[in-house]
């Protein structure tokens, strides 16, 4: 691994450094994903923030779009809805467009006033009222799933802690059968996963809609009972959500299961990679417990675990100088913006006691910011209060193996050692 303050260059990254700066701008493409499954892409935002803060690529397999790069720029756009929508009829909220046949609804890729009045059914699950009866369940869980960790063997982090935490919680909010839960972490993947053909899509999209049949069933038998605490009892007995047709329905259920997996798994996941590659702050953390409060939301920065959100211009406007016509595609790099060196001191540097750690775009900004963001800390809070009780050192022991996707910034893989 790494190291302390400054890592020792890795050859990969010196690697992509040189093509980042060796090549003309015109020809970047930053939302190539084997740049992140690579973990080579920070040279090339680097370069963006200095050079081209707004910048346009012509020609990638998602078709051309804008990068808006630096921070204070993303919170523009986040900011401006009338210029910059997130309806699904557009494409969606992903640098890729979704197929016109599958542009599904869901509160998140709405535009006011529909987007407000179904992001309000599922908001009392995430009251703190209602997030202090979870904090017991969370405590118990984590404890069960730490305590059947091995010793002295290696064995992966991200099956046996991220996916297997996240999953449990995902089952509890949903009420979802629980000898089934895995099939919420699989449908949380093929939602994100890039097909490589357009056979490849079919498929994908024949999985979804066997997950919106499940949810159907359950969804059904929540109409026929009394109001309950769990997600979907929430949108069954909601004026704005009881009569959603089969598009909005799977769409807000897609939006849910990857909310509530991808952001807590891979910062669970993300958090340990960076306490290894920073060897100090780990000893900081072993000398105060405390700095888990300020830890987390530096997790969730450093991590970034959606590396951007998309918007599409509704209107003819300026942006950084730059002419952003109707119709194009503009991606927000939450990646980028919480690495601007205008914006958080000394950026790459994971600091657990950092003054201002919530000072990041990790969960958006503005109407769409994640309404599930007090729920994905306490999990991280409580696990890691977990963790430290326990263990004085999780080592890992070999690279990650990262997910092949521009948006989900993820870990397949992560092998790691409890000296026993």
């Amino acid at each position: 691994m790494h190291g302390t303050i400054d890592p020792a260059p890795n050859i990969n990254q010196e690697a992509a450094r040189a093509r980042a700066y060796s090549i003309p701008l015109e020809q970047f493409n930053p939302g190539d994903p084997e740049l992140f499954r690579s973990d080579t892409f920070w040279p090339y935002f680097e370069r963006l923030r200095r050079e081209d803060p707004i910048h346009y690529c012509k020609d990638s397999v998602f078709g051309p779009y804008w990068s808006v790069s630096k921070y204070n720029d993303i919170m523009n756009v986040e900011t401006n809805h009338q210029a910059f929508s997130s309806a699904a009829v557009f494409g969606g909220i992903t640098i890729r467009d979704a197929a016109v046949d599958f542009r599904r609804p869901s509160f998140i890729a709405m535009d006011q006033p529909t987007h407000s009045a179904q992001r309000k059914t599922v908001a009392p699950m995430f009251t703190p009222t209602h997030l202090d009866q979870l904090a017991a369940t969370i405590r118990e869980r984590a404890g069960q799933v730490l305590d059947a960790l091995p010793r002295n063997e290696t064995f992966d982090w991200v099956d046996r802690v991220s996916i297997e935490l996240t999953t449990q919680m995902l089952a509890t909010l949903f009420d979802f059968p629980w000898e089934e839960r895995r099939k919420l972490t699989h449908w949380s993947d093929v939602a994100t996963y890039l097909p490589p053909s357009p056979e490849a899509e079919l498929k994908r999209q024949a999985e979804l809609v066997e997950c919106g049949d499940y949810f159907a069933e359950l969804y059904k038998a929540r109409r026929n009972a009394p109001p309950k605490s769990d997600l979907l009892s929430m949108m069954a007995h909601s004026e704005a959500t009881r009569d959603l047709d089969s598009q909005n329905f799977l769409g807000n259920i897609v939006l849910l299961i990857v909310g509530g997996n991808d952001t807590t798994r891979n910062s669970l996941s993300g958090g340990l990679f960076a306490l290894n590659e920073f060897p100090a702050e780990y000893q900081k953390l072993r000398d105060n417990p405390a700095l888990i409060d300020s830890m987390v939301p530096e997790i969730i920065r450093w991590q970034t675990p959606l590396a951007h959100m998309r918007r599409t211009a509704s209107q003819d406007t300026e942006l950084g100088n730059k002419t952003i016509r109707k119709g194009d595609k503009v991606v927000m790099w939450y990646v980028s913006g919480n690495r601007d060196e205008d914006v958080i001191e000394d950026p790459n540097r994971f600091i657990i006691d950092r003054a201002r750690p919530r000072q990041h775009l990790s969960f958006g900004f503005g109407i769409h910011r994640c309404v599930g963001i007090r729920l994905a800390e306490l999990q991280l809070k409580i696990v890691w209060e977990e963790i430290m009780k326990r263990f004085d050192n999780i080592e890992v022991v070999g690279e990650p193996k990262r997910v092949y996707s521009s948006f989900v910034k993820g870990y397949e893989t992560l092998p790691v050692r409890i000296a026993g």
